[in-house]
């Protein structure tokens, strides 16, 4: 599989396609590079498909083995790698299908696999022939490709007879051959390919002909349309162009629309248990069932307590994403989360924070895709390379607001983390003095959470305070107010507006009931808890919880952010219009401060008492 972010989105639409038909247990084997394997194997941990096992092997350790070979394929490295898998996969492995990651199926992988008792003699590999015409020569003046059986194979789908290669010497085999060519062609074109094919030319006995509906090829300069008569004879379709979706073929409304429909098909449906199998459920899995089992469904807060346990599909890095760490452990990552209706806002805050960002997006398989294509068309995402997008992928009923946050606090790899909200602009300039205060306040060996003072404006189009002097004649002049305090004082009353609006150094300010001002902590701190969703107290308890640990509240005299205006959320409609959800907020708050007392003791007592003065 080859590297890189891109490549894990290509391998899930592959996945589908083969999850949706098939019928029996399946174990995948992942050649991938670090980042493709925290990204799929926390895919895979969180997707919780019966009856399915996942390995991964290092493409990084198995490099040295093909990167001798000069190769001009868009590949690179990673499309050599097909010739080593008799000495990577496990020595008891003794078949195996081979798959490029621009494969889509549209029928049970179990009818390819049956194709094995097919093979007869000396037969080890099992290929489709060639649809295009590069092997013949013929595309271009002087064009010489490698040598090769007629019009060749394709390696986008191989099956393997692992055990009987390894008893041919393979690695030996392949190598002299490749050893060979080289000296006249200099490099491969085709990566694996070439030299699978430069084997074949000289051992035609290794080969397998199959039926060429299992590889069909829409590149360029294929005759893919003389493969089949109808598709509904198709089997498996290789979008081996870099075009993909735009080759020239009389069924490529029927291809497109295939692929689709697996890019967008909600992953949710393929947990669905096996017919007639009984599925050996994972340690994870058996917990789950358990845990859920002793909740009570009669308890009419049942679903907000089964939210709390739900594994929502989790797919890290859905983007490009590079950052190089600073050397003087000052960096801050800006931590939010939303959904498809606060899309426009990340340019902005792109524009106001120049730092790493992580975020978390709540999206469906199908706005997952929107949400790609949004992206791709931006240039100012696109030129940024220091932001991480986690999808979390629906489910429920409720806006798991908390486990988001904890996604995205999970992926920050800086030593600090600013925990912001999605609506909220910060100001331009506060990534530096954040870095700076980490020094000034000694942020390294005190526990400290820095507050952020934010105000919000009601305006769709206002001129953004430069400084703070400005931000302060705004304020007076009505056109920004501190953040809801017509609606809920509390939320950020011991901020202390008034002390900051002269304030020059930083100060310290004691926690009180429902404060839940925006933070920087240092990586290590505390997550938020589960129990909260949608809307109401997710932020309060994680602030209270802050104040259980003995961090100090430290006022930045110089920072704020705004709250820009938008639409109501869907949670807080719920909140406003369902008592049953108020009713199982205040119920959930109640056990929290349980939990508090039994967990902090003597000092946890005051979250008690203030809760009742509230």
């Amino acid at each position: 599989m080859r590297p890189s972010y891109n490549a894990s989105r290509d391998v899930v639409t592959l996945v589908k396609s083969v999850l949706f038909h098939r019928r029996n247990p399946l174990h995948f084997h992942f050649i991938t590079d670090s980042i493709a394997q925290q990204i799929l194997s926390s895919l895979f941990h969180t997707w919780m498909v019966p009856a399915v096992r996942v390995d991964f092997y290092d493409a990084d350790e198995l490099k040295s083995e093909v990167s001798w070979i000069p190769n001009k394929h868009y590949s690179g490295i990673y499309g050599l790698m097909k010739l080593v898998l008799t000495k990577t996969l496990p020595s008891n492995l003794q078949r195996v299908i081979v798959l490029d990651t621009d494969i889509t199926f549209a029928t049970d992988i179990a009818e390819l696999w049956a194709v094995f008792h097919k093979f007869k003699g000396q037969q080890v590999l099992g290929l489709v022939e060639n649809q295009s015409d590069w092997y013949l020569g013929n595309l271009w003046k002087n064009h010489r490709p490698w040598p090769a059986l007629g019009r060749g194979f394709n390696t986008g789908v191989i099956l393997l007879l692992l055990d009987r290669l390894r008893k041919l010497r393979w690695e030996q085999m392949w190598r002299l051959t490749a050893e060979r060519e080289l000296m006249s062609m200099l490099s491969t074109s085709l990566a694996d390919q070439d030299i699978f094919n430069a084997v074949i030319k000289q051992n035609p006995f290794l080969v397998h002909q199959l039926p060429c509906f299992w590889n069909v090829q829409l590149s360029d300069h294929t005759r893919s349309e003389k493969c089949y008569k109808d598709v509904s004879d198709l089997k498996v379709i290789h979008w081996n162009s870099p075009k993909k979706l735009r080759v020239k073929n009389k069924h490529v409304e029927f291809f497109r629309n295939l692929y689709l429909t697996f890019l967008e098909y909600d992953g949710n449906l393929l947990r669905r248990e096996l017919f007639g199998c009984p599925s050996e459920a994972d340690h994870n899995s058996e917990n789950l069932q358990k845990t859920l089992s002793e909740l009570d469904e009669d308890d009419p807060c049942y679903e907000f307590r089964r939210e709390r346990f739900t594994v929502h599909r989790t797919h890290l890095y859905f983007l490009h994403y590079e950052y190089e760490p600073s050397s003087d452990n000052t960096d801050v990552t800006l931590v939010a989360q939303l959904s498809m209706d606060r899309l426009q806002m990340l340019e902005a805050i792109c524009k106001h924070w120049e730092g790493p960002i992580s975020l978390a997006l709540y999206l469906s398989d199908a706005e997952a895709q929107q949400f790609l294509r949004y992206a791709q068309g931006s240039e100012v995402l696109m030129s940024r390379g220091n932001v991480g997008y986690h999808i979390v992928y629906k489910e429920g009923q409720f806006y798991p607001v908390n486990l988001l946050r904890n996604v995205a606090m999970r992926q920050v790899n800086t030593p600090y983390m600013f925990l912001s909200d999605i609506d909220f602009l910060p100001m331009y300039g506060l990534y530096e003095y954040l870095r700076k205060s980490v020094v000034q306040l000694d942020m390294a060996n005190t526990k400290k959470a820095l507050v952020v003072p934010a105000f919000e404006t009601l305006r769709y189009r206002l001129s953004y305070p430069k400084s703070k002097a400005e931000l302060l004649s705004q304020l007076d002049m009505g056109t920004l107010f501190t953040f809801r305090y017509h609606v809920w004082t509390k939320g950020h009353a011991p901020t202390n507006f008034a002390k900051w609006r002269t304030a020059t150094t930083p100060y310290r300010v004691q926690w009180e009931a429902d404060f839940e001002p925006y933070v920087m902590v240092r990586r290590d701190s505390p997550e938020y808890d589960r129990r909260f969703v949608g809307f109401g107290w997710n932020k309060v308890a994680h602030i209270m919880e802050l104040d259980a640990q003995e961090y100090e509240f430290v006022v930045l005299p110089n920072a704020y952010m705004i709250h820009m205006p938008h639409a109501p959320s869907f949670d807080i409609t719920k909140f406003r219009s369902n008592k049953q959800y108020r009713v199982c907020l205040k119920t959930l708050k109640e056990e929290f401060q349980q939990n508090m007392s039994r967990r902090y003791g003597f000092a946890a007592l005051k979250y008690m008492t203030a809760e009742n003065n509230s």
